[in-house]
């Protein structure tokens, strides 16, 4: 099975009725994503692309009990109330899209998820697809197919781009995590390795980190205990300090989140660090002992 989310999940989506929330929910439907719901407060009766709209997420279980998963796509001053309301219903994936969400809104939101291990992805996450099965977020379907290697990302260009390029070279992703760009995550890297390590569907993983925070440095030692290969590549390496790159959480602050400080770690317990994006998929096969011609 994939990680995350397959074709047998029901979803929801927090927030259907915003302009990006209602054309990604087509979107994610035309894939074939089970969404049996929406949820914008004071729209209930209202249809999304057939979707059932209600007033909260209580109400929405209610007539879905089946359903696991939420996207939360609300504004960023809603979207601690939005991540809590999902919780509190029984979600227990909770995928969220929202980016610059108060730094102490998402500090609650997680600690309040961890106690009840849930499981929060993001925010400013692009999303999580198991190409072929289902796709909750914005990912741009074109990029992915389905195959073996597992890839977790920060940046969702770098998403984007390892998938085509495995692609290219004739892999494929089993599911593609975007961790999110924003400086507070619910999901850190650990926590998806760990995923990746017990999925009977992925042979190695990919993992692209970026400048800023130490999300990186904190899962390093899981990467010795793995069975599986592991090949990571950080951005920003020509990054000066105080410059943010794209991302609220890509800025370097101190001495700490050097792209520098990130390989060192990673290196020393057993990834493969590649130099380039383009050298990830030659180290993919290599790792995996097939032909790198």
């Amino acid at each position: 099975m994939a990680i995350i989310i397959d074709n047998n999940i029901e979803t929801i989506v927090q927030g259907v009725t915003g302009t990006n929330a209602a054309l990604h929910t087509k979107f994610m439907l035309e894939y074939g994503t089970k969404i049996v719901g929406g949820v914008t407060p004071g729209k209930v009766g209202q249809e999304v692309e057939g979707i059932p709209v209600y007033d909260t997420v209580m109400d929405c279980l209610a007539e879905h009990p089946n359903a696991t998963v939420s996207s939360v796509w609300v504004p960023p001053r809603f979207a601690k109330d939005a991540i809590l309301e999902a919780i509190d219903a029984g979600i227990k994936t909770i995928i969220v899209i929202t980016e610059r969400i108060p730094v102490h809104d998402m500090l609650y939101a997680r600690c309040v998820a961890q106690e009840k291990g849930i499981m929060i992805i993001g925010g400013n996450t692009p999303g999580v697809i198991s190409p072929g099965k289902a796709l909750i977020g914005m990912l741009p379907k074109i990029a992915f197919q389905p195959g073996r290697i597992g890839t977790v990302a920060r940046s969702g260009a770098v998403t984007y781009y390892v998938a085509n390029s495995l692609n290219l070279a004739g892999l494929g992703e089993s599911t593609s995590v975007g961790l999110g760009g924003d400086p507070i995550l619910g999901t850190n890297f650990e926590d998806v390795l760990r995923l990746f390590e017990h999925d009977d569907e992925t042979d190695a993983v990919v993992m692209a980190g970026e400048i800023g925070g130490v999300y990186e440095e904190l899962a390093a030692p899981y990467i010795k205990e793995m069975s599986k290969p592991v090949i990571a590549y950080i951005t920003g390496k020509a990054a000066p300090q105080g410059k943010r790159l794209g991302h609220a959480g890509a800025i370097i602050e101190g001495k700490m989140g050097t792209a520098a400080s990130k390989i060192i770690a990673l290196e020393k317990y057993g990834a493969l660090i590649a130099q380039t994006l383009s050298e990830i998929p030659g180290l993919v096969k290599k790792t995996l002992g097939r032909d790198v011609s």
